[in-house]
């Protein structure tokens, strides 16, 4: 029995050493790490704009969870708790987020740096274009589209004010984050390049969704025109048959190669289209979010824009 007991308080002894051996191997590791920013963003972009610009001084988390629709979004207390206790929180500042204003009006905790998308650039209205199928309105009310990270021209701006932000919260590292900065705003360049290269060699300028359109800032930006069933953050699914009707004849008379639908669409508009036309079915990606699969893997939004690139080709054809 003693040999058996002394067996055991050896084993307690050996686990307990090398516990803490590890632990202070983490602490060591951490040390040398040096302290990391609490990052908190609402949607995909800004959340890959932050990671892109802190690398390893912040610690990023997206509150829209992976592989669901962001227009459905509610905070939950767990949400909200994390978002009180960050040091950076990045939203979008639309409707969408008006649960934001409840947080940032309270006498509780607040985060020590917000920033809200829409205030980082020039936002336009909402429009109804020809043969979309408008939602009611109430009377002298402006909407303003929050999809502005669609243009990679604004993608610059915003990587950018995430980046003075994150200086300002920890000037120790101000070095890093400009060289991350100059480092990506490189390549959203690169990216605005070749959308233009596609748009300047394209045989037209139209692009036809059969869906929602959240892209009024990436077509402003390349002067291109579209036609769509809804605009941007509407909550409507089913077109009149008269919105159909318009976006297939317009397929038809201008010969339209392609029709897009968004991520996450059941696409039913565009394949609706597409079967009354000789038309093609592709996904223009909003970014907005991404599945679970894609966000395990580490896709980037330029990686996504660079599918729209190709896609893009292939409409403009």
């Amino acid at each position: 029995m003693k040999k058996i007991t002394a067996v055991i308080l050896a084993m307690v002894m050996t686990v307990v050493l090398l516990c803490a051996c590890t632990e202070k191997n983490s602490q060591i590791k951490d040390k040398n790490k040096g302290p990391q920013l609490n990052v908190i963003s609402t949607i995909f972009p800004s959340y890959d704009f932050a990671r892109q610009v802190g690398g390893d001084h912040i610690d990023v988390s997206m509150l829209l969870k992976p592989g669901t629709e962001s227009h459905d979004y509610d905070p939950t207390p767990q949400d909200i708790i994390k978002v009180q206790n960050c040091d950076l929180f990045i939203y979008v500042g639309g409707e969408s987020d008006e649960w934001v204003k409840d947080i940032l009006s309270s006498d509780e905790q607040k985060p020590k740096k917000v920033i809200a998308l829409m205030d980082c650039v020039d936002t336009v209205e909402e429009e109804t274009v020809e043969g979309m199928e408008a939602e009611e309105e109430q009377e002298d009310e402006v909407e303003y589209d929050e999809h502005v990270w669609t243009s990679p021209k604004n993608a610059v701006t915003i990587a950018k004010k995430i980046a003075e932000a994150l200086k300002e919260l920890e000037p120790s590292y101000s070095a890093d984050f400009e060289k991350n900065t100059v480092a990506y705003c490189a390549k959203l360049s690169s990216l605005d390049d070749q959308f233009r290269k596609v748009v300047e060699n394209g045989k037209r300028k139209t692009l036809i969704f059969g869906d929602r359109f959240p892209f009024r800032y990436f077509t402003d930006e390349y002067e291109l025109s579209y036609y769509a069933a809804f605009p941007g953050c509407s909550s409507e699914t089913e077109p009149s048959a008269s919105t159909i009707s318009f976006l297939i004849n317009k397929v038809k008379t201008e010969k339209i190669p392609v029709v897009f639908s968004i991520e996450f669409s059941n696409g039913k508009i565009a394949d609706t289209i597409c079967e009354s036309s000789d038309a093609k079915k592709l996904t223009f990606h909003s970014c907005h979010n991404v599945t679970q699969d894609e966000f395990d893997s580490g896709i980037t939004y330029i990686e996504l824009m660079q599918k729209n690139v190709k896609n893009l080709k292939e409409a403009l054809s």
